[in-house]
């Protein structure tokens, strides 16, 4: 088995699971569920490996301290992480207890056969039970055994099957269930009094206005420029939030640069280096050759991809409490150690001193306002200690301040010999960090990138990030083709000084980069008169990707010679991180003459190796394809020098329900094999196979992201 650093870093089995009292399995895990359904697909894999129902099992929340330490919930590691871990763990406490079994009914564990939990002997029929055992050892004291013999997969009765996801009934009836429904005895609601952009710096405050609301009994907290207020009563706060707003002053500092993003990516101080089989190399970029002397054609195209939000449907909130010392925060943070260590070192305490829970949010794939919404309360918290302070960010908060995904832009060239092959391949991207959650480093780097650390009066200014060097991370994130190609040259450019505040979006830069490849492979296949399935296939020797690829084409030709007028079909395909799930997504589309695109049929075929929890997969696959076809039609962040302009849905779109596809997902089940990470799987592809169908419904090569109806009539009159 792979190595698995959740296991590494916590080898202990009582890390993992505890028997309660009241006959059910307590399991631990450091990844939240934050709509992935990790918390499902761990239920089914210990229900299975103890021989015991799924509703006995309990997934504990994630709380630091308790859980084990898994870093973040970030790139689709869920399974291959915590869904082994939580594997192996159930197989080491059920051979340990069987063997307690067997020598507390005196017979050999061969005879022995458990029925949901229970214990007995065929010899004798005495019985035991997990639960008893377990509370005559105490604590199991050994470590997980990587080498644990798991159930044959013919003998596993849930892994596999569809399931319904826990607190999904609560969803449905709209029971209290998101943090933001959380109220504690004493609490107080606070709400930020926010300057117009990154720059500006608070320069008075109408201290008349301040004293009015104090004998309100609203209490205004200042630090530097951070301003804040908090009241017993939620709407007295956000009146009082509305109040000092308008008596305050702010020096704008020159405002937001505004010159052209795609010009700024070209021109700005930039870290450029080669990529080799998927890792950067710290060598100097080899300059792009001349075409090939006996190519038969050489092609050459720019794609795009502007700043893009999580937009998450529900703003980002936290509680926190500071009592003896000790200050607990409640949030839907995506790694709580690490924010722990990022609240104790820019509070100057103990990690031990700090405890982040978390509690379920707003759906989010990547770092959006949940950490900075975290540190917002605490800090309001430290100033006002001994009551529990629930901040909630407004729409316009999560839409003004949340980091966005890094804008790009990629430059592809390649040549095609005279039997239609690929001869030589370039892809260049240029592109922002995606590496900016508050991860402990350097020079208090991880608390320096929590939003309001750089607005106190003792501020931490951004750090300047580093190119990322791992295999297939950020910007490089699956720049290097699964293809089989040639005299392939690579590049990763970290372009600096970039006006907007970014970090990791759902696929880092996997989502650009296999739309550009992707649309190029169309183009590819397009000048050398060749079908566009069967050009990806001649250049693609992996297996499985091309049975995916086979699989959404047997069910929707993307070649469209079966398609009706005035409509077209494209296809995509990527296998994520060139390690993680294959994905081939076919989208038929309409273009109406106005240029809107509308979204008709969707075949998405995947190999996200065993399938555990298979209604979970589907769903992330499929909601992979609507949130990355919401970013190809209409997302696009909208800026001037004043700040942020696109603050509501109205000036930031998003797909609506009246443009999503039918879908129809194959997913391919290739038995006992690695857990391949699936939630990312599908961006990518589905963007090219847009754009792809874009081309062949109206002949117009759309290469700039958003797709908007004034795109492509600029594309029909260019």
């Amino acid at each position: 088995m792979a190595a698995n650093p959740s296991l590494e870093a916590n080898p202990a089995l009582d890390d993992w699971l505890a028997f309660a009292a009241d006959g059910t399995v307590i399991v631990r895990s450091g990844k939240v569920d934050i709509g992935q359904r990790i918390s499902m697909a761990v239920v089914l894999l210990v229900a299975d490996e103890l021989d015991i129902e799924p509703g006995r099992v309990k997934v504990a929340r994630v709380e630091t301290g308790l859980s084990p330490d898994e870093g973040f919930t970030s790139g689709s590691q869920s399974m291959a992480q915590t869904g082994n871990a939580v594997r192996l763990a159930a197989a080491t406490a059920r051979r340990l207890l069987l063997v307690q079994a067997a020598g507390a009914l005196d017979v050999d564990i061969a005879a022995l056969e458990v029925d949901d939990g229970t214990i007995h002997s065929r010899a004798t029929n005495r019985k035991t039970s997990y639960w008893e055992l377990a509370a005559a050892g105490g604590p199991f004291g050994i470590a997980v055994d990587p080498a644990a013999p798991l159930k044959p997969r013919g003998a596993l009765q849930h892994v596999g099957t569809a399931a319904t996801a826990r607190g999904m009934e609560a969803l449905v009836r709209g029971r209290p269930y998101f943090l933001h429904d959380m109220s504690l005895p004493g609490m107080l609601h606070a709400r930020l009094v926010r300057p117009p952009h990154y720059r500006a710096r608070l320069t008075a405050v109408d201290e008349a206005v301040a004293e009015s609301l104090a004998a309100e009994g609203v209490e205004v907290v200042r630090d530097g420029s951070f301003l804040a207020v908090a009241a017993v009563d939620e709407y007295a706060a956000v009146r009082a939030a509305g109040r000092l707003s308008a008596a305050v002053s702010w020096d704008s500092g020159g405002g937001l640069e505004t010159g052209d993003i795609y010009e700024g990516l070209r021109t700005n101080d930039r870290v450029s280096l080669p990529v080799v089989d998927g890792t950067p190399v710290e060598a100097p970029v080899p300059p792009p050759g001349p075409p090939l002397a006996d190519a038969v054609a050489t092609l050459e195209a720019r794609y795009e991809r502007p700043y893009q939000m999580h937009a998450s449907l529900g703003p980002s909130a936290a509680v926190a409490a500071f009592a003896g010392g000790l200050l607990t925060v409640h949030t839907h943070s995506q790694g709580v150690y690490v924010l722990r260590a990022a609240l104790a070192d820019v509070f100057g305490m103990e990690p031990g001193a700090v405890r982040v829970i978390h509690a379920p949010g707003a759906g989010c794939y990547g770092h959006n306002g949940a950490d900075d919404a975290a540190f917002d309360a605490a800090i309001i918290a430290r100033a006002l200690p001994g009551a529990p302070v629930m901040l909630k960010w407004t729409r316009e908060e999560e839409h003004a301040w949340e980091p966005y995904g890094s804008c790009a832009s990629m430059d592809l060239r390649a040549s095609l010999d005279g039997t239609g092959r690929i001869a030589a391949w370039s892809h260049e991207t240029y592109s922002d960090t995606y590496s900016m959650r508050p991860r402990p480093g350097p020079d208090r780097a991880g608390a320096a990138r929590l939003l309001s650390a750089r607005f106190l009066a003792a501020p931490l200014a951004p750090p300047v990030m580093g190119p990322a060097m791992g295999r297939h991370m950020g910007i490089h994130r699956n720049l290097d083709p699964l293809y089989d190609l040639p005299e392939k040259r690579l590049v990763k450019h970290l372009v600096r000084d970039m006006p907007l505040r970014v970090s990791s979006l759902r696929s880092l830069g996997a989502y650009a980069n296999v739309f550009a490849i992707e649309s190029f492979m169309d183009e590819l296949a397009a000048e050398a008169g060749r079908d566009p399935v069967a050009f990806r296939l001649s250049h693609l020797p992996d297996p499985r990707g091309r049975a995916v690829i086979e699989a959404a084409a047997e069910r929707l030709d993307p070649s469209g010679a079966d398609c009706p007028e005035g409509r077209g079909r494209g296809i995509g395909f990527a296998q994520y991180k060139n390690s993680a799930a294959y994905a081939a997504v076919v989208m038929e589309v309409v273009v109406s003459d106005a240029g809107e695109i509308r979204l008709e049929r969707c075949v998405i075929a995947a190999d996200a190796g065993e399938i555990v929890d298979r209604s979970g997969l589907a769903a992330q696959l499929e909601g992979g394809v609507v949130q990355a076809a919401s970013w190809t039609l209409h997302e696009a962040v909208a800026f001037d020098r004043a700040g942020i302009a696109s603050r509501d849905w109205d000036s930031y779109p998003i797909l609506g329900f009246d443009n999503v596809p039918v879908f129809e997902t194959v997913l391919i089940d290739p038995g006992r094999q690695p857990f391949l990470g699936a939630g990312e799987a599908t961006a990518g592809p589905t963007a090219a196979a847009i754009a792809n169908a874009v081309y062949a419904a109206t002949g117009l090569r759309l290469r700039r992201i958003p797709f908007t109806p004034d795109e492509v009539r600029a594309a029909a009159l260019a």
